[in-house]
This record gives C-alpha cells, structure tokens and sequence, in this order.
C-alpha cells in the first residue's frame, strides 16, 4: 500500500493515538506516498467534469491537505485559487508545491466548521476529507460551505460507489470504522475517521436544508458496475440565491 518513502508502520501507530490535527501534522512530510492521497486519476475526471460546468472565478479546496485539489481548481477558475485546511504540517507541504500556471494561488490555515470568509468563492471544493466529520456536523459543515459561495456558486465532490454487502471490500470498511470506534472509546484524544458515516442519501437532505439544488453526474473515466450504475459521481451542489 506504501512506497518506500511513505511512513513507516511505527509512524502510522503514533498518528492513530494522536488528534486529527497532529496527527495530520505528523503525517504531511510522507502523505503524497500514501493511499490517502487522491489519486491523480480522480483528480483529472473531475477537473474535466468541472470545466463543463466553468469556468469559475474563484476556488476554494476545503480541507485541502498537501494541495492535491487546487491544481484542479487552478484548471477550471480564473480569478484565483485558495486553499484551507487546519492542519500546520499538511499547508506547510502544500507551500512547496510547484504553482501551477493560472490564478494566484493563496493558502490559509482554518477549521472547515468556522471558515474565515465571507461569500467569497464560486466553487467549493474537497476530496476525501468527509470521513472526519461526524453525520451531526454535517448540517455545520454545509452550512458553512453556503456562506462562502457566492449565489449560484457551486459546491462539488466526487463520491464513489460503495461496496455491495457481503464484499471484500465491505468487510473491509465495516472492520476499520468498528476499530476506530473502539480505538475512541479507548483512547483520547479521538481520531475522527470514518468509511462509512458519509451516506449519499443523508448528505443530499442536508444538502437541501442548507439551501443548495444538488445532482449527480457520472464520472465515465471510472465505468459502470454490472447493474448499470456509475462506478464514481460527481456531486454537484448549486447555491441557491
């Protein structure tokens, strides 16, 4: 699962018994050679769904971690690029990166539940951050997102197909989140990181609550499952006026 450059199993050991934040702290040197890292596969689907939507003028990465989304963001906005996460370590990595060519790119160190800005942005991004929110922070988290678009702003996230019950792959998710309760129950400060408490069906009644209009677009680079259905959606969430 990790190159030789990633973080050893001692490493991964001292980050799980650690916060959320310090524990991303501890992690951003050696995050861009793990899993957890979007995959530029990902990323490319959903810059190229993006653009047909765009262009936009002002991006925002929430959560943004290393700065794996603003590299999308500066493909689909012209005016400039932001990126927020709360971790030190994690921006620290994401200010070495390379900048890309495009919009001025700016980086800021916040909570996604209490985000510095005003109705700033017309695209709202993230990817893979939704597991360290719980399902009753959500309609927090949403709302926050509302606050920083501008009217008819967009809020977009990819989302993938979850495993069908009984699968390897199930099983597998359904173990980790058991372990991370026990590890919370046990241990503290908790380390917030949850497979499957994200619920399409939960997020888009919250979604409307906060005052969005949201729809699924297949990702076609990600095919179908045997039942016709898209491996990888985008959610695309409209602010409404």
């Amino acid at each position: 699962m990790f190159s030789p450059e990633g973080p050893t199993l001692r490493e991964l050991a001292v980050q799980a018994l650690s916060s959320v934040e310090h524990g991303y702290d501890l992690l951003a040197p050696k995050f861009d050679h793990t899993p957890y890292r979007t995959p530029d596969r990902v990323l490319d689907a959903v810059a190229s769904a993006l653009a047909d939507l765009g262009p936009f003028g002002a991006g925002l990465d929430l959560c943004c971690g290393t700065g794996a989304g603003v590299d999308v963001l500066s493909r689909v906005c012209r005016d400039r690029v932001t990126g927020v996460d709360f971790s030190a370590g994690m921006l620290a990595v994401a200010r070495q990166r390379a900048v890309p060519e495009g919009p001025a790119v700016s980086w800021v160190r916040a909570d996604a539940r209490a985000l510095p800005f005003g109705p700033a942005f017309d695209l709202v991004v993230s990817f893979g951050a939704f597991g360290h929110f719980l399902p009753r922070e959500l309609p927090g988290l949403f709302g926050q997102v509302r606050s920083v678009l501008r009217p008819g702003g967009c809020f977009a996230f990819p989302v993938v197909a979850p495993p069908r019950p009984g699968s390897l792959g199930y099983w597998t998710l359904l173990g980790f989140d058991a372990a991370m309760r026990v590890r919370n129950v046990l241990w503290r400060p908790p380390f917030v990181m949850y497979y499957r408490t994200f619920r399409l069906g939960d997020v888009g009644r919250e979604l409307t609550r906060a005052g969005f209009r949201a729809e699924l677009r297949a990702l076609p680079e990600f095919g179908r499952r045997p039942d016709g259905s898209p491996r990888a959606r985008l959610l695309v969430a409209r602010r409404l006026s």
